[in-house]
């Protein structure tokens, strides 16, 4: 009996080994992690002993729903219209806002604006940076105008010095980047670390709810696009926002995932340029080219955001090919997308000229369409390419195309025969049953890509070829 006690005793105080990168347990040390892979993570560590949590004094009574005020959750606005769009109105207090994007996007820029903007007599802000020092933020914010008596700044890579800013200065607004830059010394493992990233949010998270402090936190992403680090930090926050756009492109969009205080379906559009990032009200100018007389392989559509409606054009263009497999070549549009529209045209359409010519396609602004409601603009494009003949002007088309020809309705017609009519398009290519049209459009409803193709007029080439032949003759 004693034997098997001791037996017991030294297994409960046998030493382990965890991962401090992902958390894994053993109990064995190894050198490299066989769960996330890292070298040189694997540490010892003691184990936990077993504890019950006992009945304690509460914070504060439970009330009936009815009772609580909720005039302390009103949002406030970030002196950023198009920011406060996706946030449901602004910033509520005590909320937890994580901004994720690809490097160079323009993320601490933004929030450096909203830092300043937010800034006023009664609401402080604190702005921590963890990537670059005080003097290079001072320099940012001279160049974009970020400047406000009531905005503090300070470098800080220590939790327990961030939380000591928050004591001294007690802001409304906290602007942190970024979370993964940030350690705290009680917690062993690397900075940006699962432990690390856990410990870091948690108490900012408590901080913030306790101080009825809004907090901006900026995360970084992986290749893939995806928020870097563990999957638990999207959780705690409030709200989780993706900041997109291409860095050769003006063009930035900020997009909600998550909002515990408002709508997912919002975007908000920004233009970034040398002064720093400004809002765009009305951001279809960015994708649009203004002619006087239509070109072959361009088409215009309607996009929606979330909600909001963009005027988009896309183009194409189709040459001669010098080698045997001829080029297929997009640039914000998908290529498994072009393809199928390009398949529909010449088994559908009846266009065979297609397969042995190299075909170029493109959006215009940099904006990305991955909805099916651009397959008719995109067929309607690729078509006109290859006859050389424009389309009509003052024309959007709104569409799926499927695989037997048909074009199948999409979801928010009006809404986009609105703003396409707000731009001063006359003419709109859409399926049926498109509901209410807006006053001064014309709108031709099309059953498959046969009728659509009706609105090319005859090619130019064989009218000039059949005038030649009638001189020829006479």
């Amino acid at each position: 009996m004693a034997a098997r006690s001791s037996s017991r005793s030294s297994a409960k105080d046998r030493p382990s080994y965890r991962c401090t990168e992902c958390g894994w347990t053993t109990a064995k040390w190894l050198g490299r992690c066989p769960e996330c892979h890292a070298w040189g993570t694997v540490e010892e560590y003691g184990a936990p002993a077993v504890r019950t949590t006992a009945p304690g004094r509460v914070t504060s009574a439970a009330v009936p729903i009815g009772q609580v005020d909720g005039r302390q959750a009103t949002a406030r606005s970030t002196g950023v219209d198009e920011l406060d769009r996706v946030l449901g109105g602004g910033l509520v207090p005590g909320a937890v806002v994580l901004l994720a994007g690809e490097p160079g996007v323009g993320k601490s820029t933004l929030l450096l604006d909203v830092a300043a903007k937010a800034a006023s007599d009664e609401h402080r802000t604190l702005y921590i940076t963890g990537e670059e020092s005080a003097s290079q933020v001072r320099l940012r914010a001279d160049r974009i105008g970020a400047l406000s008596e009531h905005l503090y700044l300070a470098a800080e890579t220590d939790l327990s010095a961030v939380l000591g800013h928050l004591d001294s200065v007690k802001p409304s607004l906290l602007v942190l980047d970024s979370v993964q830059t940030v350690a705290s010394p009680e917690i062993d493992g690397a900075p940006g670390g699962m432990a690390q990233v856990r410990e870091v949010a948690g108490a900012l998270i408590r901080a913030s709810k306790e101080r009825g402090m809004s907090t901006l936190l900026v995360g970084h992403v992986t290749k893939d696009g995806a928020i870097a680090g563990p999957r638990l930090l999207e959780h705690l926050v409030d709200v989780v926002l993706h900041f997109e756009g291409d860095r050769h492109a003006r063009l930035r969009l900020v997009r909600g995932v998550k909002n515990r205080y408002g709508a997912t379906d919002e975007v908000g559009c920004f233009e970034l340029h040398d002064e720093g990032i400004t809002g765009l009200a009305d951001p279809s100018g960015l994708f649009l080219t203004r002619r006087d007389e239509p070109v072959p392989g361009t088409c215009l559509t309607v996009t929606l955001e979330g909600r909001r409606p963009l005027v988009a054009e896309v183009q194409a263009l189709t040459v001669d090919s010098q080698i045997p497999s001829p080029r297929r070549t997009t640039s914000g549009l998908e290529t498994s997308r072009v393809s199928m529209m390009l398949a529909v045209l010449e088994q559908r359409g009846r266009i065979s000229a297609l397969g042995k010519r190299d075909i170029y396609s493109a959006t215009v602004g940099g904006v990305k369409l991955s909805e099916p409601a651009a397959d008719l603009a995109v067929t309607l494009a690729l078509a006109s390419a290859a006859s050389d003949t424009p389309l009509p002007k003052n024309l959007v088309a709104i569409g799926e195309v499927g695989l037997a020809g048909e074009v199948r309705r999409v979801t928010g017609v009006q809404r986009r025969l609105a703003e396409a009519a707000r731009l001063g398009f006359t003419h709109a290519l859409v399926p049926g049953d498109p509901g209410r049209i807006p006053d001064g459009m014309r709108v031709l409803e099309v059953a498959d890509i046969g009728d659509a193709l009706r609105v090319l007029p005859r090619r130019r080439e064989r009218g000039e070829k059949a005038r030649a032949g009638a001189e020829d003759h006479g």
